[in-house]
């Protein structure tokens, strides 16, 4: 028996598939309450997502001569899929969800060379090339029937009798239509389907993610840099423009939890493969996705734009990394030869 020696003691770093599990558990708030609000739906995508997740990475995992226990069991592929599944509407066709995966393991993960070699995020390459090429399925939405309500059902009923009665758009989508229609923000929130800060049900399924998001931070699986710069980007704009014109343009809040934003913050820019890697980089990193997701938000097509923001600043990474690199210990500053 061999004698314990004092401190320090080196931690055993945590596997991949430790990781992914933890990421799952912390997603679990926000899908209850995506339930909760919207339906047993989502959970149908979501298993629907994770089988061709998984049939899609074994056969090309198979295709290449690669062993498929340990690259199927460390629950990367698990994670990509829910992920996507959590973007996608809940009432869209059953075969939307498995499309997606498909693309999201093949296009985005395996023909880079499977995990850790992706320079993109998986689950958005999948989300996007779904948006480009479904429109119309990318955006019927349900509008929100609480289980305790009477139309608890509904959800899960248009899900697959292809019913679109209790179809709608997000807090993001309605904003945008009824601000081109010439209403004003304190007339829209006024609608209906409009919630306390950002859309009747969305804003609490934010929060459940936030939830989850702050639970990884508190576990050490992300660091906050990125969050934070996500966060910080977003409502710097935000509140600039609302400044301006409150009518015309959305809160700091309405951002903050409307859309995908916190899912977004916490479980899709934090993923450690895409992501900038030093310090400052990846602050830039997340204070960049902020950006760009009001900017196209405000000006471009998309009314939700979590997605093409975190892609272009996955193009961007090397270049941050490359000029955000920190000196190595006993190197003196180049300006200081």
């Amino acid at each position: 028996m061999s004698a314990v020696r004092s401190s320090p003691h080196l931690g055993v770093p945590p596997s991949v598939s430790g990781v992914m599990r933890d990421v799952l558990l912390a997603l679990i708030p926000g899908v209850l309450l995506y339930v909760a609000w919207f339906g047993p739906s989502v959970l149908v995508s979501i298993s629907l997502a994770v089988v061709a997740a998984l049939a899609t990475e074994a056969a090309l995992l198979r295709a290449r001569g690669r062993a498929l226990k340990p690259f199927l069991g460390d629950l990367s592929a698990v994670v990509t899929a829910v992920l996507l599944a959590l973007a996608l509407p809940p009432s869209a066709p059953w075969w939307i969800p498995v499309l997606g995966a498909v693309f999201a393991i093949s296009l985005g993960k395996q023909v880079f060379g499977g995990l850790g070699y992706n320079p993109f995020n998986p689950a958005m390459v999948g989300y996007i090339v779904l948006l480009i090429s479904f429109p119309a399925e990318m955006t019927i939405w349900p509008a929100a029937a609480p289980l305790w309500g009477e139309a608890a059902a509904a959800p899960i009923s248009a899900a697959f009798s292809g019913v679109d009665g209790w179809a709608g758009a997000t807090a993001l989508d309605q904003a945008r239509t009824q601000l081109g229609l010439g209403l004003t923000l304190t007339e829209i929130r006024e609608l209906p389907a409009h919630g306390l800060l950002a859309g009747r049900g969305w804003e609490w399924v934010s929060l459940g993610f936030l939830a989850g998001g702050l639970w990884l931070l508190w576990r050490r699986h992300i660091g906050w840099q990125i969050p934070v710069g996500v966060l910080a980007g977003l409502c710097a704009f935000a509140l600039l423009f609302w400044l301006i014109d409150s009518d015309r343009y959305a809160s700091p809040l309405f951002h903050a939890v409307g859309g995908a934003t916190l899912l977004g913050a916490f479980f899709i820019a934090t993923d450690p493969v895409s992501a900038a890697t030093t310090p400052r980089g990846r602050l830039l990193f997340g204070l960049g996705i902020g950006a760009l997701t009001y900017i196209i938000r405000t000006w471009g097509g998309y009314p939700d734009a979590i997605a093409f923001a975190v892609l272009l600043m996955n193009i961007a990474v090397p270049l941050i990394d490359r000029y955000t690199k920190p000196r190595v210990f006993g190197q003196v500053r180049r300006e200081q030869l």
